[in-house]
């Protein structure tokens, strides 16, 4: 990488030739009038704006598509630049448009309205030393004309040059144009009749804020054309933590647009149709994005690739996602997306119906994966009962919550080798582990165990206590559910039961809505009667419902708090087993927990 400081003279030239561009990843340029405005009260007044970081073209690694800055002319597209600005796009475009490029400045106000405005210095209030620089800075509209009251009153006119002259407000758009520069100040001179006054104005205004532009330095880091791609990524990363972070989509993107192919347009496509399953849209976030769908199908084309090495060397890193060709894309783009429909198919098998209820959401990219190598090795029942036992020690153990890439890769190779060999186990099976004291301290959906306890009690067919349906998917859609306590919280506070037990996931289960607001904060045995008197429940189908839920029904019907607490632990213990086909460890251990304990892992919709 190399340093050094370049006349921002010499950049906005650069900018204005085209010589430097933006890579096609880099957003629009969005900077309002008030800090355009400080700005160039900053620059005026010698004060440093921050580094820039360029990148030097010509790599053959990377080839990115590139375009020119906001306000260029257009007779410079066929220009190949000499770099591209990875970090200054901003301040670089916010300059250029305010004191080098001609044309009225598109920028908002403080309201994010859309304005038009050109930047001028007013002379006298530039030079005195208890005004603040900012506050001789101005903007005014395309017609140069200010206007207050609703527009009834004219407060400032620069709509011509003798108009600035007379009111002593300098163009800073030609603040870097020498002769238009000269030519105005010989103007504004004459206009005043060369009175000393102005002369001296103009003398001190001229040396004490035109010249610093002028002569401005902005520090500027190169990199090198030679750099890895990944590394390009870091780097923005790196410097642009104040920002919107650079992902590994927005390389790729711009990597594919250098092959005229639009890939932030084809993902737009793929997500039209993909946006209505309730797996993968909660409110505005994505459970499966853009950058997901290229690691997937990265993780699919390396492990194709490496078929003859017995899939030795399958990786999915940001470093393998960078170098997917667009070739690759193309032909397991739709291979890809039929092995997500198919995992969201054995999701809500699962019964695991919307994003929210979702335990991990990266589990998405290798069960993808598996299905788009082949749909047909999951109709074996055998094999379905491998995945299925996969998928849960995933959950259960708790194993995808943080950096997943090699576990991805593990879980691929190794499901895929599990079918054949038996003796071959999954990364992910052989570690994962339960342990039983974890179902006290799960407390919210910010843990993917207290989400995969919920989908276990769905798939043991539970019913609804008002209404007797099972809760399946037609009835999520019909009806809101949501996960409330069977003892209610206000009884348990009432009855000082200890807030580790009946705020835990034992005390917890999916019920209606309407059933949630009858059960209110009664007894258990209250809330049973009058789903029974006022409701027409009859006592053998709502013994039925609760049962459903794993509920010891002469428990709960006898207020039987210890009782029922054991009773529904054990239960939940046993769909785990079930589930993950693995013993829990300390089941007959008795374990104390502290009252503030918490759900230790972070979630987006808590």
């Amino acid at each position: 990488m190399k340093t050094n400081d370049k006349l921002l003279s010499e950049i906005l030239q650069s900018i204005d030739d085209g010589k430097i561009q933006l890579p096609d990843f880099q957003r629009g340029w969005v900077w309002e009038d008030d800090r355009i405005r400080a700005l160039i009260a900053s620059i005026s007044n010698g004060y440093p704006i921050g580094a820039a970081m360029f990148l030097e073209t010509g790599s053959k690694d990377i080839n990115f598509k590139y375009r020119l800055f906001e306000g260029v002319d257009e007779s410079h597209k066929s220009v190949f630049p000499d770099s591209l600005v990875l970090d200054g796009q901003q301040r670089n475009t916010s300059l250029y448009r305010s004191l080098y490029c001609k044309k009225v400045v598109d920028t908002v106000d403080y309201k994010k309205k859309p304005i038009k405005r050109f930047y001028y210095m007013d002379i006298k209030k530039s030079l005195e030393t208890l005004t603040d620089r900012i506050d001789a800075v101005v903007s005014v509209p395309e017609n140069k004309q200010v206007y207050v009251n609703i527009g009834r009153d004219l407060v400032l006119d620069l709509s011509t040059p003798e108009k600035e002259y007379e009111n002593h407000y300098f163009p800073l758009n030609i603040v870097f144009d020498a002769p238009a520069t000269t030519l105005w100040q010989l103007a504004y001179m004459q206009h005043h009749h060369m009175t000393p006054d102005v002369v001296q104005l103009w003398s001190d205004f001229y040396s004490k804020i035109v010249v610093p532009i002028m002569k401005y330095e902005v520090p500027i880091m190169e990199l090198e054309k030679d750099i890895p791609k990944e590394a390009v990524c870091q780097v923005f990363e790196n410097v642009n933590q104040g920002g919107v972070s650079l992902t590994v989509f927005e390389l790729v993107t711009a990597t594919f647009a250098a092959d005229n192919f639009e890939l932030r347009k084809d993902w737009k496509e793929i997500w039209n149709e993909l946006k209505n399953e309730k797996l993968l849209l909660f409110k505005n976030y994505q459970s499966f994005g853009a950058t997901d769908f290229l690691t997937a199908i990265t993780l699919l084309v390396n492990y194709k690739q490496t078929a003859g090495e017995n899939h030795k060397g399958t990786s999915c890193k940001k470093k393998d996602v960078l170098r997917l060709s667009l070739t690759d894309y193309k032909e397991n783009k739709e291979l890809l997306l039929k092995g997500l429909r198919k995992a969201i198919q054995f999701l809500r098998e699962e019964r695991i119906f919307s994003t929210i209820d979702l335990p991990y959401t990266s589990q998405l990219i290798p069960l993808s994966v598996l299905f788009a190598i082949d749909e047909n090795l999951w109709f074996d029942i055998a094999n379905k009962k491998k995945l299925r036992q996969w998928y849960w020690c995933g959950v259960m153990g708790e194993l995808y919550g943080g950096a997943n890439e090699t576990r991805y890769v593990n879980d691929v190779v190794g499901m895929i080798d599990w079918l054949n060999d038996d003796n071959i186990i999954p990364d992910t099976v052989a570690r994962s582990n339960f342990h039983a004291s974890r179902l006290l301290t799960l407390y919210t959906r910010n843990s993917a165990a207290y989400k995969g306890v919920m989908a276990l009690i769905l798939q043991g067919h539970a019913k609804d206590l008002l209404s007797g349906k099972e809760m399946d998917f037609v009835v999520f859609e019909d009806d809101p559910i949501d996960i409330h306590h069977i003892f209610p919280a206000s009884y348990c506070e009432k009855q000082k039961y200890p807030r580790t037990k009946w705020n835990s996931v034992i005390n917890k289960t999916p019920i209606c809505a309407r059933t949630n607001r009858i059960i209110g904060g009664n007894a258990p045995s209250q809330y049973i009667n009058s789903l029974e008197r006022n409701h027409g429940v009859t006592t053998n189908i709502l013994n039925k419902c609760l049962a459903s839920h794993q509920i010891n029904v002469d428990a709960i019907r006898a207020d039987d708090f210890e009782t029922y607490f054991n009773a529904r632990r054990n239960a939940l213990l046993d769909l785990v087993e079930a589930a993950t086909c693995k013993p829990v460890s300390g089941r007959n251990e008795n374990v104390t927990i502290e009252e503030d304990a918490m759900d230790d892992e972070p979630s987006v919709f808590d």
